[in-house]
């Protein structure tokens, strides 16, 4: 991710400085954006004269202090609060006073991270989309330390790279980690209880729901380590409501190295030679697993409409954009937009109960 992002800034114009401590994830990551880059040479989509332009701009070092030039620094690091803080700490003595202090994190609360900062008001979250230089989206979130001036100038510099930005509230799992748990949970539900299998799911989900990938396909795209730690966090976070809910299958998976398609092995076998099973293309249980699935995704958008995490246009540019989810979730939602707050957690309630 850090050096997607890095990726990112160069080509919309910015001296940029990528920092690993690692030395040889640092010379993975520059060769991942040299491999990149001169492959949109290949296809028309850079010159070679504006690919060694961004190569220009950024600068590889293994050394915190080398951000003492920036004017906003992304922090993609691990997903542990105790990594960050230190982290956060220490580039605190390094930057200058009035540079933007961000974290690209999925799921920490961004008040906690800046918690450590002597000025926390230039904390922000600013969540990319993996792979950075293709997704879109881009979650804004400003921390109750947060200061306006420091909100409007992160969107403003991200807004400036083309991307769509949402801006929503520091709550567990933003907008689209929110509102998407249910699609990962629910299937695993439905598998668990015995109804279908993984690919069966699936194919409801792309045949009948028309996603691009059903969720365990997605699942094995993402990584199962990942998504497990994301849900994790939420679950927790949100002190243990059981819609958030882990799922054991999923724990297993993590647990035996099957991560997906990184690994070679996840709900699937992605193995040279290995057979995809095929669904049960039953039209009526197909139509019984979306609509199941659908209607928890409706409900979880309702919820964070109903309690101001988002604008409803941003929940849907969110949801559209940042997973590629259909319209019809929150297609669903404009139907009812001009109903009160009262009537609208009354619709939650009726729909999370059909």
């Amino acid at each position: 991710m850090g050096a997607g992002i890095a990726q990112v800034a160069a080509q919309a114009g910015h001296a940029t400085v990528l920092v690993d401590v690692n030395v040889e994830q640092l010379q993975k990551a520059q060769a991942g954006i040299e491999k990149v880059l001169a492959r949109l040479v290949e296809k028309g989509t850079k010159t070679e004269a504006e690919k060694n332009d961004i190569l220009g701009r950024l600068t590889y070092a293994s050394n915190i202090a080398d951000f003492a030039g920036c004017g906003m620094v992304i922090e993609a690091i691990v997903e542990k609060l105790e990594v960050k803080h230190s982290v956060f700490k220490e580039m605190e003595t390094v930057v200058s006073a009035d540079c933007i202090l961000a974290s690209n994190t999925s799921s920490l609360s961004i008040a906690s991270i800046g918690s450590v900062l002597k000025n926390p008001s230039r904390i922000v979250g600013i969540h990319f989309f993996n792979p950075a230089p293709l997704m879109p989206l881009v979650e804004i979130i400003p921390a109750v330390q947060t200061s306006e001036e420091v909100l409007s100038t992160a969107k403003a510099i991200i807004d400036s790279w083309e991307k769509k930005t949402v801006v929503c509230k520091d709550t567990p799992g933003f907008i689209v980690n929110r509102v998407a748990r249910p699609f990962y949970g629910e299937a695993l539900r439905i598998y668990e209880e015995g109804v279908a299998d993984f690919a069966t799911i699936d194919w409801a989900m792309t045949h009948i729901g028309k996603f691009r990938m059903g969720p365990f396909t997605l699942m094995d795209y993402i990584g199962n380590d990942i998504n497990y730690t994301v849900t994790e966090t939420v679950f927790e976070a949100f002190y243990y409501d059981p819609r958030f809910k882990p799922s054991f299958t999923q724990k297993r998976h993590a647990e035996a190295g099957f991560l997906g398609r990184k690994t070679g092995r996840g709900y699937y076998n992605y193995a040279a030679g290995a057979v995809l099973p095929e669904p049960v293309k039953d039209e009526v249980l197909g139509r019984q697993i979306f609509e199941r699935i659908i209607v928890m995704l409706i409900n979880e958008a309702f919820d964070a409409l109903f309690l101001n995490i988002a604008s409803r246009n941003d929940i849907d540019l969110a949801m559209t954009n940042g997973v590629n989810y259909v319209k019809i979730v929150i297609a669903r939602m404009y139907c009812c937009a001009e109903w009160s707050k009262e009537e609208l957690k009354l619709k939650e309630c009726l729909i999370f109960d059909a």
